[in-house]
């Protein structure tokens, strides 16, 4: 309430009158009721470790066409210790997609990690996200590069956002491979509401499993800015008992009370189980809406909240 002398405003009044007056033209709330899900906790000491250790781990960050994130999660990677390399995918022609394929694999040998940083590929056209990225990495010697870099090297891999699609759509997320998806795989599709969301939210760590969120204990909330058209995760009710079970639920849209909701104030897309972010089997690969890149001095200053899950610090601290 905002009160002077006798007179009280109501803010959840006042709230309504701002955001509602344009609702019967440009909707910005489902109709349907919301509903609670249960908050998924999968707490480990235990996490997978590098045979090689490393002082300086470097990051390969592609740009794909529509990619627009990249100086934002090469200077994080940086600021937390890695050496990063932003890497342009030439599409002009033929021989530019090859001369990439052939640079991409030779700088994948001298990589510890893989960032594939958020944007709207290809136009982000309709049910098209991370398509061009997709194909990119079905390539023969990129699949090769990366599965070395997992299998035989213990690198990372991270993608965000248009990332995430990307890793979805590959198979690297929930399976920690390149493989060929089928109507039983998971996937991200449109927004409940039909149109792009741009907003902070609130994610919660359903499980710390992954060597990305090594610093974070299952249980805390982070706010974070996220920002897509296609960020709703669709899987069946057995699969996503499977990723539950084996601490592949990463991270949970959640109220203000750290409840995980279907409510589109804090689940922008209407994820099920509201997760946001999921990993591969062992945790090497982690794949999340919310553009955790998003962080610095001066940002956010009037919201309350923690916005550094330190992942990327842990990322680097990993090959130490």
């Amino acid at each position: 309430m905002i009160s002077r002398g006798d007179e009280k405003v109501s803010l959840i009044e006042l709230d309504k009158l701002y955001e509602g007056k344009l609702e019967g033209v440009f909707p910005t709330l489902e109709k349907d009721g919301s509903k609670l899900y249960e908050n998924i906790s999968f707490s480990t000491e235990k996490r997978v470790a590098p045979a090689i250790k490393v002082a300086k781990p470097k990051v390969l960050i592609p740009v794909f066409p529509g990619t627009n994130c990249e100086f934002d999660s090469a200077k994080v990677m940086r600021d937390a210790g890695a050496e990063a390399k932003i890497f342009v995918i030439n599409n002009l022609t033929q021989d530019g997609i090859q001369r990439s394929v052939e640079n991409f694999a030779k700088e994948l040998e001298s990589s510890q990690m893989v960032f594939v940083p958020g944007g709207f590929s290809g136009g982000d056209e309709p049910d098209g996200s991370g398509k061009f990225i997709m194909a990119f990495f079905r390539n023969a010697q990129i699949k090769e590069g990366i599965h070395a870099l997992l299998d035989r090297r213990d690198g990372l891999m991270c993608g965000v956002c248009n990332g995430f699609q990307a890793l979805i759509k590959l198979g690297l997320v929930p399976y920690g491979r390149i493989i060929d998806t089928d109507a039983n795989c998971p996937t991200l599709t449109f927004n409940t509401i039909g149109r792009h969301q741009s907003k902070l939210v609130r994610t919660r760590i359903a499980s710390n499993k992954s060597p990305w969120l090594a610093a974070t204990e299952v249980g805390d909330v982070y706010t974070v800015a996220i920002s897509h058209g296609e960020g709703r995760f669709l899987a069946s009710d057995e699969l996503v008992k499977q990723l539950i079970a084996n601490g592949q639920v990463a991270t949970q849209y959640v109220d203000l009370d750290g409840q995980a909701t279907s409510d589109i104030r804090y689940n922008p897309n209407d994820s099920v189980m509201a997760i946001e972010g999921i990993t591969s089997p062992d945790g090497r690969v982690f794949g999340k809406m919310g553009h955790s890149e998003r962080i610095g001095n001066g940002l956010y200053k009037n919201v309350l909240g923690e916005f550094d899950m330190k992942m990327f610090e842990s990322a680097v601290k990993y090959f130490k």
